[in-house]
């Protein structure tokens, strides 16, 4: 077909696609009225935000407030990995130096605390899972690259299941073989498929270092996607922190339930774990701290002196009240379902983010961050004049402190997968070990029956 036919079939099928798309999304809409009426709860979530109970688990959980004589009470919040507050794990890894993503595997994925010579072992073994298995890294990732890094994860996860000798074994034992083997290549999964989109998709060099068995997955992380390998003994802790801090959040985020939705189906691992992949990759789950940045960009670009207040507040007002940015309302990386005083997450961040911003020369852009910490809640809370109390979130710092250390912002999302494969993992293990059923949650019809149409009387 000539060139001139090809764009006239591109553009008939472009104009014939968006006239069913119309066809469809008439016939689609439903009356949020009956979401009411029927007592729905949209996004399984009650009115006053917090997520309807859907089941139990021992693996994580999220404190925001408390309740005295039958009312919420906004307390600092607190992030609890397998009954331990993460704040002390991390403060006590800090005391001996150490990197603490792999213990924190250990806490999610056994329930336990790990003794000095079970860590190093537990080190031992995941370090030897770095590496991809043999021609993987050619056939499934060079072979078949992806303009989206996330959605190359998700494929080599499936792809995973064609290398494992033993993928429909449901034994706990095999699963549990799955998930560590997951665990540690996820890093080196999300560096292969960053280069190969370097390659093909940006017109840059490509670089593929071998990961070391005795680094760290923070370590390994910057080594592979660094085309020298180089990185800070600073930048890898802020990366094991970010690992720490995202492996888990109370069992009620979207990803780890799709994780038990798929895995109650009696499904293989692999198959889990790539569809937790696709809801992570969403823009209203992994993708925060992007949104923060774009917003920061165009924050940056209206407000020329960072250190003015008044014109930081009223550009703010101008965002929450959709006359600027992208028109939401919303100002990114401001507040949480469950946190009301503070999120530990971004405190525990926030430490380290001084710190790596005094080193790379960039403290009056962490200050502007802060400026906008600070105004924030107050500009909503006079648009809206909500009771609830806001502060400023883990996604609000993340993204700052990612590029702060030169990491591009297709690697952001990867980067919280490769932190988060733990707790799906965990959560994958539980809802075999103690779920048993399938989800089937029910969805009422609001259509009304109608009579059939034969074929010759349609119009």
């Amino acid at each position: 077909m000539h060139l001139e036919g090809r764009i006239l079939k591109k553009d008939t099928d472009t104009a014939f696609l968006k006239h069913l798309s119309v066809v469809a999304e008439k016939n689609d809409s439903i009356n949020p009225s009956l979401y009411e009426k029927y007592d729905v709860k949209r996004g399984l979530r009650y009115a006053n935000g917090t997520g309807v109970l859907v089941g139990l688990t021992k693996i994580g959980d999220v404190v925001g407030y408390e309740i005295e004589d039958g009312k919420k009470v906004p307390i600092p919040g607190k992030l609890l990995y397998r009954g331990y507050d993460v704040a002390e794990l991390v403060h006590d890894a800090e005391k001996h130096n150490d990197f603490c993503y792999e213990q924190t595997v250990y806490l999610l994925i056994f329930g336990k605390l790990p003794t000095k010579k079970q860590l190093e072992d537990f080190k031992k073994y995941l370090g030897s899972l770095h590496v991809l298995p043999p021609n993987f890294t050619e056939d499934m990732i060079m072979k078949a690259p992806s303009n989206d890094i996330m959605n190359k994860i998700a494929r080599g996860v499936l792809a995973s299941y064609s290398y494992d000798p033993d993928p429909e074994n449901r034994d706990v034992s095999n699963i549990m073989r799955q998930c560590l083997e997951l665990i540690s290549r996820f890093s080196t999964l999300a560096a292969y498929a960053y280069q190969a989109k370097r390659r093909y998709y940006d017109g840059k060099s490509m670089y593929i270092h071998n990961p070391l068995p005795e680094l760290s997955t923070a370590e390994n992380f910057l080594r592979l996607i660094r085309a020298d390998g180089k990185y800070s003994k600073l930048e890898a802790q802020i990366i094991d922190l970010a690992l720490i801090l995202h492996a888990e959040h109370g069992g009620g985020n979207n990803s780890s339930f799709t994780v038990h939705v798929v895995s109650s189906a009696d499904t293989d691992t692999y198959s889990a774990i790539a569809a937790a992949v696709g809801s992570l990759k969403g823009r209203r789950h992994g993708g925060a701290n992007i949104r923060v940045m774009e917003m920061m960009d165009d924050i940056k670009s209206h407000v020329k002196n960072w250190s003015d207040e008044k014109a930081l507040r009223e550009y703010l007002t101008k965002i929450a009240t959709k006359k600027a940015f992208d028109k939401t309302g919303l100002i990114y990386g401001m507040g949480h379902a469950i946190y009301t005083v503070s999120d530990p997450r971004a405190i525990l961040l926030n430490e380290l983010a001084e710190k790596l911003a005094k080193e790379k020369g960039l403290l009056d852009e962490f200050n502007l961050y802060k400026r906008i910490e600070h105004i924030a809640p107050e500009v909503l809370y006079s648009i809206h004049g909500t009771g609830k109390q806001i502060c400023a979130n883990v996604d609000f710092f993340s993204g700052f402190v990612y590029t702060m250390m030169e990491i591009p912002r297709e690697l952001f999302t990867p980067l919280f997968a490769i932190s988060r494969i733990a707790g799906w993992c965990a959560h994958r293990i539980e809802e075999v070990s103690a779920g048993g059923r399938i989800y089937r949650p029910a969805y009422k019809n609001v259509s009304s029956e109608r009579k059939y149409i034969p074929m010759d009387q349609r119009k």
